[in-house]
């Protein structure tokens, strides 16, 4: 029994709402955001709230149940506050800015990396600071669409995953490095 599905969500002011022919419009004050209804789920706007039902109880319909209350949510969310992702660049030398949606990184590789950036997303870095002697450049990815802001942030992370010796790489705001002993003198 999906008790994230039953969960009606709320509307704030100014979010609109239309269920058309199988897909889910949401409107608000950042953006505009669709999305298809799964098959066996249908979704309703009664007394400003969304109201999420299903067809049947068998397994994957319960499991569509509470997917679609889920991403229903997120567009609400999205439409209305946005998300945003924060990422550390940690490491002597390494540097990010963001000059006509290409952000280019230059970490430990040889050459720079050019991301383009993807419509929809936005990404801003602030002014290094120093941690534990070490250069830490803030970066932060905002968009209205969850699924593509937490992308983005695993697409930048990627290129240089934090090492557990020196703690250098790209890490998520928030994440904790376990961090290992180097070589012992002997």
């Amino acid at each position: 029994m999906s008790r994230i599905g039953k969960m009606p969500i709320d509307l704030p002011e100014r979010v609109k709402v239309s269920v058309e022919n199988g897909t889910v419009t949401v409107e608000g004050s950042k953006g505009k955001l669709t999305q298809e209804i799964p098959e066996g789920v249908s979704m309703a706007v009664e007394n400003n709230q969304i109201i999420v039902t299903r067809s049947s109880d068998s397994k994957r319909i319960r499991a569509m149940h509470g997917l679609a209350r889920a991403l229903a949510a997120n567009m609400v969310t999205g439409v209305s506050q946005g998300y945003t992702k924060g990422l550390r660049i940690a490491g002597l030398g390494y540097k990010a800015e963001v000059v006509n949606g290409v952000l280019t990184l230059q970490l430990n590789h040889s050459h720079p990396i050019e991301y383009k950036v993807p419509e929809g997303i936005d990404i801003t870095i602030e002014r290094a600071q120093t941690v534990q002697n070490q250069p830490e450049i803030p970066l932060t990815v905002s968009g209205i669409d969850r699924q593509q802001v937490g992308q983005v942030a695993a697409n930048i992370r990627s290129f240089q995953k934090p090492e557990p010796y020196k703690g250098k790489g790209i890490k998520y705001l928030g994440e904790h490095i376990r961090r290992k002993a180097g070589k012992a003198a002997g």
